[in-house]
């Protein structure tokens, strides 16, 4: 059995205990960003989206430029881009970097940050445009013969596209609600989850196989995410741990729509998850640590695995065995982590898969 490793880029260097350096696009820190990931064997790297920051699309084609092998996983929100031209730019990105894009679709959670975008259909209603979208991305790209489509959102005639993919496109998924289920599971390859406790990870996985079962499709991918946060022992991550804590409450928001402490409930149903499961304790399971998501609002993956390597190894195994087949890690320290989790912690992860492969043959 083989697990995928999923890193992030960004284009500056900053994170939720690091203030912004440097300028927003800064093509240096992208290249070192994207190199430390491939040199510490990740397989891809997401790239996120949103209203203020730089185009993903654009970042992902530099960043194949300046590595030789690594995936790019590119957020992409639909319905900001017609389905048929959104087809082109990934099928001709995936040519040029020789097969290595995969897309994450994200139908987005704050009808505030929509908004900023000109975008003012409901939650609902945007789900049901994913849908429609996602199936003309995949009809794009797996023939070249045109077609013609009439829906709800969109209405075109005699398409088609000159340059396949190089490859597949894998479909990535965001979502933790019912129509994410839904639509996720008709179209995805893989359904990606935040971080929760082993228990109610569980039950959303089962809720997303369930959905892709009424949509007449076998299992789908899984990817979990977290923020490893390592040391030589235990007890020493465990004191790096608070000192991140610290950072994080004594420092300015991080990144645009951070929810500060007290304030409102967030829309999306994912970081509701999260926050429920702060609130019933810090520490799950093995090494699940959930004062980073109470601190930030929940604002996208912020739960965090604390421990030895060995420790959070092991974590990661719990999820594995619950039927993660990705895994999405970044840390604090970004650069830095990146290159620590190749070191020291996805090793031992593969080393024990392999292990359990060799056993079963």
């Amino acid at each position: 059995m083989t697990v995928e490793f999923v890193g992030m880029i960004g284009t500056r260097d900053v994170s939720e205990t690091r203030p912004a350096r440097g300028p927003v696009v800064d093509p240096a820190y992208v290249r070192r960003f994207a190199r430390a990931h491939e040199e510490a064997g990740f397989d891809r790297v997401l790239i996120a989206v949103g209203s203020a920051t730089p185009d993903a699309n654009q970042v992902a084609a530099y960043a194949a430029a300046h590595t030789d092998a690594l995936g790019l996983l590119i957020a992409h929100r639909p319905g900001f881009t017609a389905p048929t031209a959104a087809a082109r730019t990934f099928a001709t990105l995936d040519q040029l970097s020789g097969g290595r894009v995969a897309v994450h679709t994200i139908t987005g959670g704050s009808d505030a940050e929509m908004r900023r975008d000109g975008d003012h259909l409901g939650k609902d209603e945007r789900y049901e445009r994913t849908g429609e979208y996602l199936s003309i991305l995949r009809r794009a790209w797996d023939s070249p013969e045109p077609f013609s489509f009439t829906g709800r959102y969109y209405r075109f005639e005699d398409y088609s596209l000159q340059a396949q993919p190089a490859h597949r496109i894998p479909l990535y998924f965001g979502g933790s609600s019912a129509a994410a289920y839904r639509v996720g599971g008709a179209h995805a390859d893989t359904f990606a989850l935040w971080g929760e406790p082993l228990a109610e990870t569980a039950e959303q996985i089962a809720s997303v196989q369930a959905a892709a079962a009424a949509a007449g499709r076998g299992p789908l991918g899984i990817s979990v995410s977290f923020r490893p946060i390592l040391a030589a022992t235990d007890e020493l991550a465990w004191e790096r741990a608070e000192r991140i804590l610290a950072r994080i409450t004594s420092g300015t928001p991080f990144g645009e729509g951070t929810r500060v402490l007290g304030g409102p409930q967030p829309e999306n149903v994912g970081s509701q998850r999260l926050l429920a499961a702060a609130a019933k304790a810090d520490r799950h399971d093995r090494a699940l640590w959930t004062a980073t998501a109470r601190a930030t609002g929940a604002q996208g993956n912020s739960t965090a695995l604390v421990g030895s390597p060995e420790t959070v190894a092991r974590a990661l195994l719990d999820y594995v065995d619950l039927g993660a087949t990705t895994l999405l890690i970044r840390g604090y320290d970004p650069v830095d982590d990146a290159v620590d989790y190749g070191r020291h912690l996805i090793p031992l992860v593969q080393q024990e898969l392999a292990h359990r492969s060799l056993t079963a043959a």
